[in-house]
């Protein structure tokens, strides 16, 4: 899997969320599936004024403890902070500036290819010299040419 690092500024991403735990969601009783079929179900990108639309953030936020704890997840778009809108049943997440290692998958059916990336990445980090964050991870998927069949993701993990 090929990185690089970055360094990001905050954001705010406007979306619908679960609360789950890496345990659930490698068992029967996942939720991530669902809760991206309410995100395209919502609608969000036309309710709000986004940043850059084409892009949908899945952002891993409010962990426990660690990749062992409970999180959040929220799927969405980057928005101005000024563009809230009140009542509109999202939610807002706000993502602290950071340095980023930015993993990018190989191309492949999406939900093979992302749970194959976290795998690698819990596995890079028991071992590296880098130090999650746990303030705020998040994966970039580009709309524009999204191919649920092929595709390849960009997953961001916040660094000290």
């Amino acid at each position: 899997m090929d990185t690089y690092f970055v360094q990001k500024p905050k954001m705010t991403v406007a979306g619908v969320r679960i609360r789950t735990t890496n345990e659930v969601e490698m068992g029967p009783d996942g939720r991530l599936s669902q809760l991206w079929e309410t995100y395209f179900q919502s609608n969000i990108a036309g309710q709000i004024d986004t940043a850059q639309p084409e892009y949908i953030y899945a952002l891993y936020t409010d962990y426990e403890s660690d990749a062992l704890g409970a999180y959040t997840v929220v799927i969405g778009h980057e928005v101005a902070v000024e563009s809230r809108v009140e009542g509109s049943g999202l939610v807002y997440a706000a993502v602290p500036e950071s340095k980023y290692m930015v993993f990018t998958t190989k191309k492949g059916p999406v939900f093979e290819v992302v749970a194959q990336a976290w795998g690698e990445i819990w596995a890079y980090f028991e071992a590296s010299t880098e130090v999650r964050t746990y303030t705020g991870d998040f994966e970039i998927y580009d709309s524009r040419n999204f191919d649920p069949a092929n595709t390849q993701v960009e997953i961001y993990i916040a660094i000290k």
